[in-house]
């Protein structure tokens, strides 16, 4: 086969960005071979859309030429000046509106997102309840803790989702021990990805936030992945954000960024967080990439997304249905769900896929995780479910 200096770059970069989603060796070796793999290929792994580097610069090229400067100003319309103005301003407003809150500012990072939230909240009262297995607690190297003080009270280990009486347990237990501290905050991520994208289900949601307002006490809500559950009955994104006085959201797992993150909420709340992300070293000079990415992406996003839950729903039907394979839903899930294969269907399972244009993880104690994603519109249902039964 012979391969120019793009096609090699290309397959280069498809190789790093399979890598990086765990795939097995014979799909890596597949998509070096076959530059255009990843494009046309349904990838039942990951959240996001993978993407060749080159082409999301291509991509980046496309959406500034669809904003040309004005005649004899020199300035570019997507462009910013430390988080100001262009791209991320449109970015925070259009977020503004679709999360239903007052205001929203661009982040960094998701880690400095829940921590500025949290902080905000907590004010002088720097006692906070969060999931055990949330990523505040388990991913962020303690970061609201080190450089906030904020004591961080980990609930529902093993679980997505506290109950009532172990939230109202944790508040008395602080507000009413030998010496009261007052809970500043409560912190919810929903889906929580350490239990497999299970989602905090809307009533206790409502419930917890209902106590929280009547106590005074900040309600966070970690929606890093609140859009990959849209599409499920009754759920509707504003709805459940406005349960929470600050929400984020990512920019980056399933909207096509590179990097970054929005947090929205009250006026006076985002006025402080732009201060704190300054305090914090988050002030960059140019947001506008991810911005510009997140922006396009998220266009449509909503009815698409809600077809990509249409389509995983049929797809588990059908798998269902064939012989050797069980469905295993998540409880309160969104868009992980998972897969037991019989020994006598696991043999070559990957590479018959892989031929077909079907990318998937490892196997595990017998078990497949699917994650449902964009990609899963690239072929009918009825079509991947025939590939898995050869």
């Amino acid at each position: 086969m012979v391969m120019n200096r793009r096609d090699f770059l290309r397959s280069s970069v498809a190789g790093s960005a399979l890598a990086g989603l765990g795939l097995p060796a014979a799909a890596l070796a597949a998509t070096r071979a076959d530059p255009d793999h990843i494009d046309n290929a349904v990838v039942l792994r990951g959240d996001n859309v993978p993407r060749y580097n080159r082409d999301t610069v291509a991509r980046l090229d496309k959406l500034l030429a669809a904003r040309p400067s004005p005649p004899g100003t020199g300035h570019e319309v997507a462009s910013d000046s430390y988080l100001q103005h262009g791209a991320v301003e449109e970015l925070e407003q259009y977020f503004a509106k679709f999360l239903g809150k007052e205001d929203a500012a661009f982040m960094p990072t998701g880690t400095m997102a829940n921590h500025v939230a949290i902080r905000l909240h907590c004010g002088e009262h720097r006692h906070a309840l969060v999931q055990r297995e949330s990523h505040v607690y388990r991913d962020e190297a303690d970061a609201v803790t080190t450089l906030s003080g904020i004591n961080l009270v980990p609930l529902a280990e093993g679980k997505a989702s506290p109950t009532m009486d172990e939230v109202n347990k944790a508040i008395d237990d602080a507000e009413n021990g030998p010496y009261p501290i007052k809970v500043g905050a409560i912190s919810l991520e929903s889906p929580v990805r350490r239990a497999d994208g299970e989602m905090v289900p809307y009533e206790l949601a409502q419930e917890i936030s209902t106590m929280a307002r009547a106590k005074g006490i900040g309600l966070h809500l970690d929606g890093a992945r609140l859009m990959l559950n849209i599409g499920a009955d009754g759920f509707t994104v504003q709805k459940y954000a406005a349960l929470f006085d600050t929400v984020y959201v990512s920019l980056y797992k399933y909207l096509g960024a590179p990097f970054g993150a929005i947090l929205a909420g009250s006026k006076a709340q985002m006025a402080q967080a732009r201060e704190l992300r300054h305090i914090f070293g988050g002030l960059i000079y140019h947001g506008w990439m991810p911005a510009l990415l997140a922006l396009d992406t998220a266009q449509g996003f909503a009815e698409r997304f809600a077809k990509v839950r249409q389509a995983g729903d049929r797809l588990l039907a059908a798998l269902g249905s064939i012989d050797g394979y069980t469905v295993k839903r998540v409880p309160n899930g969104s868009n992980i769900h998972f897969l037991e294969v019989a020994p006598a269907r696991q043999a070559g399972l990957a590479e018959r896929l892989q031929k077909q244009d079907i990318l998937v993880g490892g196997m595990k104690d017998d078990r497949l995780m699917l994650t449902f994603n964009e990609t899963l519109l690239r072929r009918s249902p009825e079509a991947i479910a025939r590939a898995f039964a050869g």
